[in-house]
């Protein structure tokens, strides 16, 4: 028999959020007693501190409390979709996903249109983040899926295959190795390089110049694409990218020259992961099916379209 109540459950994952019962009762309109109330109870049941309660300073998970918040929102998620499944099969109710920075502003707009023409009965919300914060998001289950590269393997997630990206060359118009079809990263290495500074993102363009013994002799970080797309624009580097805007120009309106690497390096493979331990809702399912379409043809249309894209913009 169960013994908890899902009000219980969103009064806890409410007070986890805010840091106090006070502000989980603010957020939830309902009062404190009842938050601290239900939140007792539950510790109650389980036999274990849920919080640390520390004055004047709010509550902090203890680490049981931290593995029973992944495991009520992934319930609360699945009542949710339990309640709101309509009757004649269609989708509705609400779905949180996480969208990995870099990838987010070439296919994420897109990929929510698709999906709302598709389910318009779904409310999706989007948090975009680096990987890292992706990946923390997925594993704690503040979103139920997540559109991101996959850089290790992990047995805590599903993935789901939807595209593989080839890392490219970027370089100035102009610039003496935009000449060649195809441009080593042995050369690339001998330029100011302009280096996508995230974690684990940063890590893997550095790890294709290791695998051709060589290494930039100097780098500029960049914390967005758009500004390192700009900084090579403007002649300050070249760069290795994997994600492929819609065309060769920066936001500053300067020309850039995109080029296939010499060397064979693997490509990156964009995915959509969820947890490993947990059943997808149904607007999850019917977002990761739209997904499998979707974004493999507009990886596609990308990448076909890129040299004329440029092109158009030189004239």
């Amino acid at each position: 028999m169960i013994r908890f109540t899902f009000r219980q459950l969103s009064y806890f994952v409410a007070a986890a959020e805010t840091g106090s019962t006070l502000k989980a009762a603010q957020r939830l309109s309902v009062s404190q007693p009842a938050v601290s109330v239900a939140i007792s109870q539950l510790e109650e049941l389980f036999e274990q501190k849920l919080f640390i309660r520390r004055h004047s300073q709010g509550m902090e998970l203890t680490l049981y409390g931290q593995r029973k918040l992944v495991a009520a929102r992934h319930l609360l998620a699945q009542a949710n979709a339990f309640g709101q499944l309509d009757i004649d099969g269609a989708v509705s109710g609400a779905l949180e996903i996480g969208v990995f920075s870099t990838l987010a502003p070439a296919f994420a707009p897109g990929l929510l249109a698709a999906f709302a023409k598709a389910h318009p009965g779904v409310r999706v919300t989007m948090r975009e983040e680096d990987l890292d914060g992706v990946k923390k998001s997925l594993m704690s289950g503040r979103v139920e899926l997540a559109l991101l590269y996959e850089l290790e393997s992990s047995d805590e997630l599903t993935r789901i295959p939807l595209a593989d990206f080839h890392p490219y060359a970027l370089l100035p118009a102009g610039h003496p190795l935009a000449a060649q079809d195809k441009v080593s990263l042995r050369d690339l290495a001998k330029e100011t390089f302009l280096l996508i500074d995230l974690p684990q993102s940063r890590d893997y363009f550095i790890s294709l110049f290791r695998q051709v013994d060589a290494m930039p002799a100097k780098v500029l970080p960049c914390t967005s694409i758009e500004t390192l797309r700009g900084m090579v624009a403007n002649n300050f580097g070249v760069s290795v990218l994997v994600t492929r805007p819609p065309c060769n120009i920066s936001n500053d309106g300067m020309p850039l020259v995109s080029r296939t690497l010499r060397e064979a390096v693997p490509p990156q493979r964009a995915i959509i992961a969820t947890s490993a331990n947990v059943l997808p809702t149904p607007a999850a399912q019917a977002f990761i099916e739209v997904a499998k379409t979707w974004l493999p043809a507009r990886a596609h249309e990308l990448a076909t379209v890129q040299p004329l894209a440029y092109a158009m913009a030189a004239e």
